[in-house]
């Protein structure tokens, strides 16, 4: 993958957490995807608590909405809103019916501790900062999926039974919607924090937000793994 295919705030965030996002996108659950190896009691537990953490996402999102200042980070926040609720939640919903789970049974899941860590670290970046301060809470999650969905689809070995999680993200849609997501950070970026965003005050503190988000990413990793 192009190194700023998600824009260039993201390219610095990555940069400057290269041991936590080298954990969390090469993590032993994702080996586990690609050669199928992964269990599917571990898949199926990772993907119940996903659903979970989906609905709180996506208040966040929408928290991001609230947070917004012009029509154009609006837009991108709704349109990602939508992507989650009605699209990428579907996988979840459609993978769990074939193993007789049904929709109600996943909005009621008991969440695990590593799920309300997360999801609750999101959700207080939104309520208690700026928009930015959110963004780079999101970030992790929504490009770090886009990165490992493309490097899958290029490696993992054939008929792996886990190949429609693998294409959900590498597909078109979830690609374009990451596309948008990172050219419209850029932009908050520059209108906030101006050209030279590196030398601002508030980027250590995005970057360490964007960090502990990474760090929560491989410790929800570590929850699937525990489902086995």
């Amino acid at each position: 993958m192009n190194d700023h295919s998600y824009g260039t705030s993201f390219a610095r965030w990555r940069d400057g957490s290269s041991e936590a996002w080298h954990s969390y996108t090469h993590h032993p659950f994702v080996k586990g995807l690609s050669d199928g190896t992964l269990p599917r009691a571990a898949f199926l537990h990772y993907l119940i608590q996903d659903y979970v953490f989906l609905i709180h996402f996506a208040r966040a999102w929408s928290l991001a909405v609230v947070k917004s200042e012009t029509l154009e980070e609006m837009k991108v926040c709704a349109g990602t809103v939508d992507a989650l609720v009605n699209h990428e939640m579907a996988l979840h919903i459609k993978t769990c019916a074939a193993e007789g789970i049904d929709e109600a049974s996943l909005f009621s899941a008991r969440e695990e501790f590593e799920n309300l860590a997360y999801t609750r670290y999101v959700m207080d970046a939104g309520l208690q900062g700026d928009f930015l301060d959110v963004m780079a809470a999101l970030a992790p999650c929504c490009f770090g999926y886009g990165e490992i969905g493309l490097r899958l689809e290029r490696f993992a070995v054939q008929d792996t039974p886990y190949d429609d999680w693998i294409q959900t993200y590498a597909g078109d849609e979830y690609q374009d919607v990451m596309r948008a997501v990172g050219t419209m950070i850029d932009g908050a970026v520059a209108r906030r924090l101006g050209n030279d965003p590196t030398n601002s005050p508030r980027w250590s503190q995005l970057q360490n937000r964007f960090t502990t988000a990474t760090r929560l990413e491989a410790a929800f990793w570590d929850m699937g793994l525990r489902g086995a």
